[in-house]
């Protein structure tokens, strides 16, 4: 006679599930050990061919001659090719080499390997002089964040820290859009276009819009003309993303849109949506940083000021602390005004690691409206759908504390802290001088 299963919650199954993560701890901290040796040993695989291909008198290809035939008689022992193995020798000495503090930390435990990744990525755009002023500041901010949440903001450190404006960058990079087609196999290929970062997000955006509409109408439209079609369509999001992009490509709307009795279908109406965090000194000129693409990566100045300005499509945000905010009602419904401050407060998804864009989340009362939680800031925060539903359907369990954190504690009793993002805006006191007039 077999036992009755242990239910999810029981002692038996904590007991498991912490034992399982106990096990990746420490399986965690013996692969560090063992990625940093590797780096650490491919990096000096990189310094014998330089010194080897760098006598007084040697010719410029010496050194690359050394270096492949070092890098062939590490991939047969690898197993791979000498071209893969002389690329990760060089990733290996630059991060070795060039970014010693952040291996340092993650030899420590302070930080991941991710972590290294996004700030090697970051950091290498910078003149070398600078790169150990910049990963400084960067393991201080990896530090309890996850790699996926901060690599936009170290992205956006580093472009401040560029002795040249991001303006100026981002306008050489513009310069070099294209277009162009990857041939692959079995009749496919890759169409791939390099744009500035926010008209590919609104690109992205609406093809994604555009696809949802059609999955999630499939029903309503089985009755329409095209019935037989519609009831064998099982596309996938992706797969309807890429045929609505060729049909707007090739025919200028999608085949699924009714175009019959408008100008312009339901689909093609459908507008992109794009979330930017300006800092009030670059929408007035005075800074020329590049500003955050929330939930992906930095864009240009010039583009986010002409955004904000577009008030029919982009909607403005001015707080002020004593008079300008909502900061409760007696409704489930949370007001617009109230919303809109909630999604410049969040900026994405608040559970730890989550980068989905607070604009395609959904507004949770963290103490549930139907058990009395109330519908104020202190009071909600934005979660996805992911996260959203684990909160309700899983023993996860989170406090919204003061400032805007969130206290999430896992099944097994763990605390993870989700502090509020970095603020879009900061006030400091101005400095005065001799003379001047006396504040109100």
């Amino acid at each position: 006679m077999t036992e009755a299963m242990e239910t999810p919650g029981g002692d038996a199954y904590l007991a498991a599930i912490a034992g399982i993560v106990a096990d990746v701890e420490d399986v965690e901290r013996r692969m560090a050990a063992v990625q940093i040796a590797q780096l650490r040993t491919l990096a000096a695989a990189g310094r014998l061919a330089e010194e080897q291909g760098a006598p007084p008198n040697a010719k410029v290809t010496l050194h690359d001659m050394v270096l492949r035939s070092i890098a062939a008689e590490i991939g047969g022992a690898m197993r791979t090719t000498d071209r893969t193995v002389q690329r990760r020798i060089g990733e290996a000495r630059m991060t070795i080499e060039g970014f010693p503090a952040a291996v340092a930390a993650w030899e420590a435990g302070r930080i991941v390997q991710g972590h290294v990744r996004a700030i090697v990525d970051a950091g290498v755009n910078l003149p070398a002089q600078l790169w150990a002023e910049f990963e400084k500041v960067a393991i201080e901010r990896c530090e309890g964040e996850t790699p996926n949440r901060v690599r936009g903001e170290l992205e956006i450190l580093a472009h401040r820290m560029h002795p040249r404006s991001f303006a100026e960058r981002h306008e050489e990079a513009a310069a070099r859009r294209c277009v162009r087609l990857v041939p692959g196999r079995d009749g496919m290929s890759d169409l791939i276009a390099t744009l500035p970062t926010v008209i590919a997000e609104g690109i992205h955006d609406r093809l994604t819009q555009q696809a949802r509409a059609i999955v999630d109408t499939r029903a309503e439209r089985a009755g329409a003309e095209k019935a037989d079609v519609v009831a064998t369509d099982a596309r996938s999001t992706d797969q309807v993303r890429a045929d609505v992009f060729a049909d707007l490509l090739l025919a200028g709307t999608p085949a699924l849109d009714d175009t019959r009795d408008t100008t312009a279908g339901p689909l093609s109406a459908i507008r992109a949506r794009v979330q930017v965090l300006l800092p009030a000194a670059t929408l007035t000129g005075v800074d020329d940083g590049p500003c955050d693409l929330t939930g992906r990566s930095p864009i240009d100045p010039a583009t986010a000021r002409t955004l904000a300005g577009a008030t029919h499509v982009w909607e403005r945000l001015f707080h002020d602390p004593t008079t300008g905010v909502t900061v409760a009602t007696d409704s489930y419904r949370v007001p617009s005004g109230m919303r809109r401050f909630l999604q410049a407060r969040d900026q994405h998804c608040r559970f730890p690691g989550c980068r989905v864009a607070a604009i395609r989340c959904e507004v949770d009362h963290t103490h549930d409206h139907a058990l009395g939680g109330k519908t104020e800031l202190s009071n909600l925060a934005h979660l996805c759908q992911r996260h959203h539903s684990m909160k309700q359907f899983t023993a996860w369990r989170v406090r919204l504390l003061r400032g805007g954190v969130l206290e999430w504690t896992s099944p097994l009793g763990r605390i993870y802290r989700e502090d509020a993002p970095t603020p879009a805006v900061a006030f400091t006191p101005a400095a005065t001088h001799p003379g001047d007039p006396a504040p109100f």
